[in-house]
């Protein structure tokens, strides 16, 4: 058996002081308090057996030399054990859900340490510019019926800044909820974007309720950070992301490692933006530019059902893999008339430019399907959008390349199956060595990292090359939209992984808007003044997220 300090102090106090009758005693010590008892008892253990060895008066005092040390290590003991008290307290305190520690490396995040509770502010920065050294519209100024010259025009733009925060509650459940100070046009909740609560039941699957984009398209699917070009390619930008992508609504998704699968039951998106089904005033026989969201008018809102797979059926390592995918979506368009059976709001419009990002004019436009007075000719209601889709995408290395095809069919009144369509395709190859970064659980690019980051002593970050293919028809029996295609090349510097720095030269291969109408017939001259014109256009931007 093991003697404290105290053990052996005391032992040698009792021996200085027994008397010389000899007898024999079992002492115990308290394994917690340090007493010793002549007695067992709870948390007692034996020390031993004492005999008394000599005739010493029954009070005599201990040696001073002994009973000092006593003293001493009764003074320690005490000492030890505030500071132990001390440790546990703090050990608590830190480990305790109200501790909050901050994480700088990527972005700015904090979480509880018992990792119960986290958040993270987010955001991004789009400064973008346009140039158009051909303007290419000099023999078509008399067609627009005025003879004023109609063109792009050259300019700097903020395209995005946005502002949000992202994190979880008791680990399984997490939010998001993010606000961009650039769209809607100056009305409060129009800027929302992401606004949602999500539950994940396992590590693969999950369900989360409110605004968020719909599950449908590669390139809609990954993020604007961390596109190739500028701008999302023609069929996404009309089919998708002109329509409000962030709709309200339920969605779920189940993630395994090389496939996944994504669901949701939408309904109109909060606010407006661009062009979409929703509009609140009667278009214009020429119909150029259309309206927006019907958020506030009256009658019922237009919803949908979509979902996207996508998978890899050949994955040799992270930067060695083919993806591939398909979406679908059904939707019921809204539409509203008067007492007297005309148009009041809803419908749907598909429009869209060349991908420029600053001067964003139509170019294609098919005005809104729905159009005239219900029992008269020339009735035209747009009651059921069908949309698929497919995409597919490989990384080798350094070397990828990407394409997608869109098409929708529109069903109801005056339609006879008429569908529109578009692809695109392009490839782009890091001249640093880098690969496209893939997020499985998405189905989509995730951030690019460069294998250096820039700096003054030779460190150039990543350096991307890209050309591609877009192509946009929106001509089918009564839908006169018109056609375009363009030729795009990009060039991509990544100094580090939140910084970018992108110029695209864009060369329109062919406008064809000729025949340009709204479903009724009437000419839409002011898409005509496009017809066979010839367009340059240079686009920047310099990019900062976190």
């Amino acid at each position: 058996m093991k003697f404290s300090k105290l053990t052996l102090a005391v032992a040698t106090v009792l021996g200085a002081s027994v008397t010389t009758s000899a007898f024999a005693i079992d002492l115990y010590v308290d394994t917690k308090t340090k007493q010793i008892y002549a007695e067992p008892g709870p948390h007692r253990k034996l020390m031993g057996s004492f005999e008394q060895v000599g005739e010493t008066p029954a009070k005599a005092a201990a040696p001073a030399a002994a009973a000092a040390e006593l003293t001493a290590i009764k003074e320690d003991l005490a000492l030890k054990d505030n500071a132990i008290k001390a440790l546990e307290e703090h050990a608590a305190e830190a480990s305790g859900p109200q501790s909050v520690h901050v994480k700088l490396n990527d972005g700015i995040h904090f979480a509880t340490k018992d990792g119960n509770f986290t958040a993270g502010i987010n955001g991004r920065l789009q400064i973008d510019s346009q140039v158009n050294p051909n303007e290419g519209l000099a023999n078509n100024y008399a067609s627009n019926g005025t003879g004023a010259p109609v063109t792009l025009n050259d300019g700097v733009a903020l395209r995005r800044a946005r502002l949000g925060i992202e994190g979880t509650f008791f680990k399984d459940t997490d939010y998001k909820f993010e606000y961009d100070f650039t769209r809607g046009g100056g009305a409060t909740a129009s800027g929302v974007t992401d606004a949602f609560v999500r539950y994940n039941f396992s590590k693969p699957f999950s369900v989360k309720f409110g605004a968020f984009k719909e599950p449908f398209s590669l390139e809609e699917a990954t993020s604007n950070r961390y596109l190739t070009f500028i701008e999302r390619n023609m069929a996404v930008n009309t089919f998708v992301d002109n329509m409000n992508t962030y709709k309200m609504g339920i969605g779920a998704n189940y993630a395994a490692e090389q496939w996944q699968i994504g669901t949701s039951l939408q309904t109109e998106g909060v606010g407006s933006y661009n062009n979409a089904y929703g509009t609140n005033t009667t278009q214009s026989a020429t119909n150029t530019q259309g309206g927006v969201n019907r958020n506030g008018g009256g009658g019922d809102t237009s919803w949908e059902a979509n979902v996207r797979v996508t998978g890899m059926p050949w994955m040799e390592s992270k930067t060695k893999f083919w993806h591939v995918g398909a979406s679908g979506s059904y939707i019921n368009i809204n539409n509203n008339y008067k007492g007297d059976g005309t148009y009041n709001n809803g419908g749907v419009i598909f429009a869209n430019g060349m991908g420029t990002n600053v001067d964003r004019t139509s170019m294609l436009n098919t005005g809104n399907l729905t159009m005239g007075n219900k029992g008269k000719a020339k009735f035209y209601e747009a009651q059921h959008l069908t949309r698929f889709g497919a995409e597919t995408a490989v990384v080798y290395g350094p070397f990828s390349a990407q394409g997608e095809y869109i098409q929708t069919d529109v069903s109801g009144s005056g339609y006879n199956g008429e569908t529109l369509s578009g692809f695109y395709g392009y490839a782009s190859y890091f001249l640093t060595g880098e690969s496209r970064a893939y997020k499985s659980k998405t189905g989509a690019w995730d951030r690019l990292k460069p294998n250096r980051n820039f700096d003054m002593k030779g460190g150039w970050g990543a350096w991307e090359l890209a050309a591609g293919y877009d192509s946009m028809d929106l001509n089918d029996g009564v839908i006169q939209g018109g056609r375009l295609s363009t030729a795009k090349f990009g060039i991509n510097w990544y100094p580090n992984s939140h910084v970018r720095v992108m110029a695209n030269y864009l060369h329109a291969l062919d406008i064809n808007t000729g025949t340009a109408a709204n479903v009724q017939g009437a000419a839409n001259s002011g898409l005509r003044v496009f017809n066979n014109a010839d367009f340059d256009v240079i686009e920047t931007r310099i990019q900062l997220d976190w």
